[in-house]
C-alpha cells in the first residue's frame, strides 16, 4: 500500500469516526472468512459496517476525532464495528459475541464517552431508533384513538337502544 493510499484510507477512517453514532473494536482472531462475512452481513442489515484496518492507521484517524478514547484498544487483530444508529452496532456485535466465543468485545465509544466491554454490552441492551420511535408514536396516537372511541360512544350506544326498542315492539 503506498502512501497516498493510505492517506486516502487515514480519511476515510476519520469521516466513520466522525459520523459514527457507536464504535465498537472487538478482537477476531481464529473467525474463518465465512463466520467474518456473517458478522458483516448482520451489521449491514442492522444499518452498520464492520472494517478491518491497520492499527496504526486508524490511530492516526483517530488523532482530534471525538472517539479518540477508543485508540488504547486498537491493539492486536482487531475489527471496528459502527453505525450512525447510536445503539445498532452495540446490538449486533453483543448477539454476535455470545453465538463466537472466538469474537471477543474490547470496547468502543459513544460519541466522546468510552465504553467499556461491559458498557458496550449496557448500549446493545437499549431499544433502538426505530423502536424507540414507534414506542413514542404509540403514546402519541393512543390519546386521539382514545377520543374518537369516546365520541363515537354515545352514537353507539343509541343505535343499540332504539335495536333493542325496535325487537321490544316487534314482539
Amino acid at each position: 500500500m503506498d502512501r497516498a493510499q493510505k492517506e486516502a484510507l487515514v480519511d476515510e477512517l476519520g469521516q466513520i469516526f466522525e459520523s459514527s453514532g457507536v464504535v465498537v473494536v472487538a478482537h477476531y482472531a481464529g473467525l474463518t472468512v465465512a463466520e467474518m462475512q456473517a458478522l458483516r452481513a448482520k451489521m449491514r442489515d442492522a444499518g452498520g459496517a464492520v472494517r478491518v484496518a491497520k492499527n496504526k492507521l486508524a490511530k492516526i484517524a483517530l488523532e482530534g476525532k471525538p472517539c479518540a478514547s477508543i485508540a488504547k484498544l486498537l491493539t492486536g487483530m482487531t475489527v471496528i464495528a459502527y453505525s450512525e444508529d447510536p445503539v445498532a452496532a452495540a446490538k449486533v456485535v453483543e448477539a454476535y459475541a455470545k453465538d463466537n466465543k472466538k469474537f471477543e468485545i474490547l470496547g468502543g465509544a459513544m460519541g466522546d464517552t468510552a465504553l467499556t466491554p461491559e458498557g458496550v454490552k449496557a448500549v446493545a441492551s437499549m431499544p433502538s431508533r426505530e423502536e424507540l420511535i414507534a414506542s413514542i408514536v404509540g403514546c402519541i396516537g393512543a390519546p386521539a384513538s382514545n377520543i374518537a372511541g369516546a365520541i363515537g360512544a354515545p352514537a353507539s350506544n343509541i343505535a343499540s337502544i332504539l335495536s333493542t326498542l325496535e325487537e321490544r315492539e316487534a314482539a
